[in-house]
């Protein structure tokens, strides 16, 4: 990727109604790397693992996002990672159980190393987190215990939002309660921007107090009415001003993210090649 000026930058935040990131200065061209998160071709994937994977080379992705929630589609991990060398697709990160990080969780990041991961990422915390600050609280403890053990496996672990951490609990947002109780050396957020979106939250401005802690991205846009996903192209959210504010952007795991589709890898395709034809 090739720089730009900061100009062009302020230009695309200010399009969008936010100002420009203090000492951001993103760069032009395409994403580097697309990925996409195996939940929004789970259908596909229960069908069969290795088509699949092998289908969504051949679209262009050469990330994965796996889904140990899922026990990867009956895969183990030698199986896994015989799959991914065969399609050359790379799986920076997993979506895992919170509960992981109570149980042999060295284990867990021993397999993630071995499969040459950088994130083990749970989806959402507990459902008791929904309904107490205090157990947001000591879910970020917990996080940051984990944390510590991940780092020494050369590994991040981090935290992904979903629609409902957008309602406040006890006058908080449940989210920025967990950013506040976590250390940003052992924890990391994956920001999903339609999950906010359907939360009634606004994910360009999130960045944009928390962009130090948002080191990947599920890419999901959605209808006019936030109710549900669809198609990157056909949603309503400016993806491109969004990218365009992200700092160091190729450093971090962007996965599509749709999980509404009347054919998994017909969506799969058309939202490719909408993120390959993306410039900023």
């Amino acid at each position: 990727m090739h720089r730009r000026t900061f100009l062009a930058s302020a230009a695309a935040a200010l399009a969008s109604g936010h100002q420009p990131l203090a000492g951001a200065f993103p760069v032009p061209g395409q994403l580097d790397r697309i990925g996409i998160e195996l939940y929004a071709v789970r259908n596909a994937m229960k069908a069969s693992p290795e088509r699949t994977l092998e289908a969504l080379a051949k679209i262009g992705y050469t990330d994965v996002e796996l889904l140990w929630s899922f026990k990867n589609f009956g895969q183990s991990i030698k199986e896994v990672r015989v799959s991914l060398e065969a399609t050359g697709l790379k799986a920076p990160s997993a979506h895992m159980a919170p509960e992981t990080i109570l149980t042999e969780w060295e284990q867990r990041c021993a397999e993630a190393r071995e499969l040459g991961m950088t994130y083990l990422t749970a989806p959402s915390l507990p459902s008791e987190a929904n309904r107490s600050i205090e157990a947001v609280k000591l879910w970020a403890t917990r996080f940051n215990n984990a944390g510590e053990v991940a780092r020494r496996f050369g590994l991040w672990i981090a935290l992904h939002n979903e629609p409902d951490h957008e309602k406040l609990i006890m006058g908080q947002k449940p989210m920025e309660t967990f950013l506040a109780e976590t250390d940003p050396k052992l924890v990391r957020f994956q920001l999903d921007v339609g999950n906010m979106l359907m939360g009634g939250g606004d994910p360009l401005d999130f960045l944009q107090r928390h962009r130090a802690r948002c080191w990947s991205f599920h890419l999901k846009n959605v209808v006019a009415d936030r109710t549900k996903d669809t198609e990157l192209a056909k949603g309503v959210f400016d993806l491109r001003a969004f990218l365009a504010a992200v700092p160091e952007l190729d450093k971090k795991p962007c996965f599509v993210a749709q999980e509404g589709s009347g054919d998994e890898l017909v969506s799969a395709k058309e939202n490719y090649e909408y993120l390959r034809g993306l410039s900023w």
